[in-house]
């Protein structure tokens, strides 16, 4: 485990900050935040995470691609990091070389702040010692904490327990990783945007198609109560489409076994609960199918009147959507 830690004024970090501004024409964005890179070992899944009292976080600071690795880049962010370190990672570069690379091309790596982790596992993060304090990050066995304007310097050795600790995939271990910041104080103005991006261990993936959870909290009272609620919604429309897949393979005992688990995470969605049944009777199973779209219909009526667009469609016979617009 290594450690850095960066404690230091204002006035200072104006100062540095001015000078490396009149030495560089990138922009410099105050970004400050703490988050989170990682590699789960099993599945060879890479994300990192991040909140921030700055809007629309995620769109600067987090960066994933599949089978490569994943970034983090902040305090006075420059999003560069991002696709760069992905490049050098792309190319066969550690990850501890990769940043190295992007270090020797910037002029204020004094205010940077930024975490990496590549497809072996290999981390590297770097705090510039102008960092607003409280600053620190830690390096830990395929992960990377990193913080920076924190109220105090405890926060990143929180959520380093905490992940460490945490069960669960990698989403889920990220997603502890961050509410363990915020429960040893956060960053010290607030918190407003929150995201966390996790891709696939599968080099062959598409950047679009081996995203396995790509989250946004733009702008939130509170950012991580958010996302927590939108990594449970993540997860039932994967189990949604893992049924679909599996129907579409024939393997009925798995498209029902993804389906009620969608359901036990999500009662109350009638969405999920009508594709449900439209499974089941898809698959000749009325006796299951039947309950389900009754309470969708209770639900939201206007499925009803769905069935005779999926009838149009071909995807039900013209018997099974009378039988199933009969039902009450």
């Amino acid at each position: 485990m290594s450690v850095s830690k960066s404690l230091i004024g204002a006035s200072a970090l104006l100062a540095v900050g001015s000078a490396a501004m009149a030495e560089t024409p990138v922009p410099m964005r105050p970004v400050n935040t703490y988050s989170i890179v990682a590699r789960d070992a099993e599945t060879g899944q890479m994300g990192a995470a991040v909140q921030s009292h700055w809007f629309s976080v995620g769109s600067i600071v987090v960066w994933a691609e599949p089978g490569v690795g994943a970034v983090a880049t902040q305090s006075f962010v420059l999003p560069d990091y991002g696709p760069n370190g992905l490049a050098s990672m792309r190319a066969g570069m550690s990850a501890r070389e990769a940043l190295d690379a992007a270090l020797a091309t910037d002029d204020a790596t004094a205010v940077r702040q930024v975490g990496m982790v590549d497809a072996q596992g290999n981390v590297a993060a770097h705090t510039g010692e102008n960092a607003i304090a409280a600053a620190c990050h830690i390096e830990g066995d395929g992960f990377s904490v990193q913080a920076n304007m924190m109220v105090n310097d405890t926060v990143c050795q929180a959520m380093y327990d905490a992940y460490l600790g945490a069960e669960g995939d990698l989403a889920e271990r990220l997603m502890v990783a961050l509410e363990a910041a915020e429960a040893e104080g956060g960053d010290i103005r607030g918190k407003q945007s929150a995201a966390m991006l996790v891709v696939s261990g599968d080099a062959s993936q598409p950047a679009w198609g081996g995203r396995v959870v790509d989250l946004r909290v733009e702008d939130a009272p509170d950012p991580l109560a958010e996302m927590r609620r939108l990594l449970t919604i993540s997860r039932v429309y994967t189990l949604m489409t893992e049924g679909d897949d599996a129907m579409a393979e024939g393997d009925m005992e798995h498209a029902g076994r993804a389906y009620a688990q969608a359901g036990e995470l999500a009662p109350d969605n009638h969405e999920v609960t009508f594709w449900h049944a439209f499974g089941l009777a898809t698959a000749g199973d009325m006796e299951g199918a039947r309950p389900l779209f009754s309470r969708a219909f209770a639900a939201w009526p206007q499925w009803r009147d769905i069935i005779p667009r999926l009838v149009d469609s071909e995807l039900l016979a013209d018997e099974l959507g009378e039988e199933i617009a009969a039902i009450e």
